[in-house]
């Protein structure tokens, strides 16, 4: 009866049968095929590149390169020479008067002011409202 039952699960678990799944899994399905494919192709798959070898280790060292220029020359700060300015010419004025400049003058009264307006007392300063 056991191997009966275990028959029948190895059965059922193995059978080929139709997978539904949302658009996710199949987006998911696909990007891992892809990058197991990318594996396969790329860098650890068929055509992968060759073993990496390591260059022997250095027993006798050559020696260092001989130098071909020379230091530069130390440099050498001289302070500027002194210059000699003429004093400025001086000029003599007359201090500048200032005239002020006239007031202007505002007029505050309408342009145009509709007969019966002015009477109430509408044109001036401004047409508001009176309670």
């Amino acid at each position: 009866m056991k191997t009966l039952i275990a028959l029948v699960l190895a059965v059922a678990v193995f059978a080929p049968t139709l997978a539904f799944a949302g658009a996710s899994t199949d987006a998911a399905l696909g990007l891992g095929a892809f990058a197991v494919f990318n594996q396969i192709l790329g860098g650890v798959g068929i055509f992968g590149r060759g073993p990496v070898v390591a260059a022997p280790p250095v027993v006798v060292a050559p020696p260092p390169p001989p130098v071909v220029y020379a230091p530069p020359a130390p440099v050498v700060v001289v302070p500027p020479a002194p210059r000699y300015v003429p004093a400025p010419r001086v000029v003599v004025r007359p201090y500048p008067v200032y005239v002020p400049a006239p007031h202007r003058v505002v007029v505050r009264e309408p342009a145009f002011c509709p007969p019966g307006h002015a009477k109430k007392g509408w044109c001036y300063p401004a047409p508001a409202w009176r309670y």
